[in-house]
């Protein structure tokens, strides 16, 4: 099942990317050292960090269900991360608007060890990286083909189970299940390294720590928890704004 659902969703993965990236002519291999750092301002390498945490994680925890020891399973899991990523990024290098990066490759290594470095540091197991989407209004207006092509859409969040992280006494009255995140996103970008950063503090719901759950819908709801959910959030920087629910 799992290796059937994986070739099914890589060849999906490679429709879905040839019609958003990819379209035109192909040119010999390159790599990008004009715009790789500037257009997106950084924030296309983070995407590439918390897709690989993410599909690490994931599989992982697949692995872990076929049978597979948890050390085996977690190093699977980040192989195969690394195996699409790196598939990805070499399509990337014969496509003109593109090119090979290595700032990429290197969010994408960074990315499958966390979860590999969790296992072996205890210490870093109440972290975990997130992702949220909401139309921007360039998305809006036309400006992109899909949704996790408009960093401006895209919020990436490093949360945090507080819960865990509690010294034993307070643990008794706090709810395991109510973390905080920080989150990043960019603003106004040309596509030139024109644009702001922008940064939010949030708190992040993980409803797999709810108590009395089945043991398959904590498994689902850990995976849904690398989805940062709608809560109530601060705008830090560049200007300070409240928010009932940020998305």
């Amino acid at each position: 099942m799992v290796g059937g659902v994986t070739v099914g969703a890589w060849i999906v993965g490679h429709g879905v990317l040839n019609d958003v990236w990819w379209k035109g002519e192909e040119v010999p291999f390159h790599v990008n050292t004009t715009t790789d750092y500037s257009y997106a301002l950084g924030a296309d390498k983070v995407g590439h960090m918390v897709f690989s945490y993410a599909v690490t994680t994931v599989y992982g925890d697949l692995f872990r269900w076929c049978g597979m020891d948890s050390v085996t399973a977690i190093w699977s899991g980040a192989g195969v991360a690394m195996a699409y990523q790196t598939y990805v990024e070499v399509r990337d290098g014969f496509s003109e608007g593109y090119g090979f990066s290595w700032g990429d490759m290197a969010a994408n290594t960074i990315g499958s060890s966390l979860p590999v470095i969790k296992h072996y540091v205890p210490a870093l197991r109440p972290f975990d990286l997130q992702i949220s989407f909401f139309p921007s209004e360039a998305f809006k207006n036309g400006e992109y083909n899909a949704l996790i092509d408009d960093y401006t859409s895209t919020t990436h969040w490093l949360a945090m189970n507080v819960y865990d992280v509690l010294p034993h006494p307070w643990q008794e009255w706090y709810p395991p299940w109510l973390g905080v995140a920080l989150g990043h996103t960019v603003e106004n970008i040309d596509g030139k390294g024109g644009g702001n950063h922008a940064w939010y503090l949030s708190l992040d719901w993980n409803l797999s720590r709810l108590k009395g759950l089945p043991v398959w819908l904590s498994s689902v709801l850990r995976v849904l928890h690398l989805y940062h959910l709608p809560a109530p959030a601060v705008k830090l920087y560049p200007n300070v704004v409240w928010y009932g629910l940020r998305f």
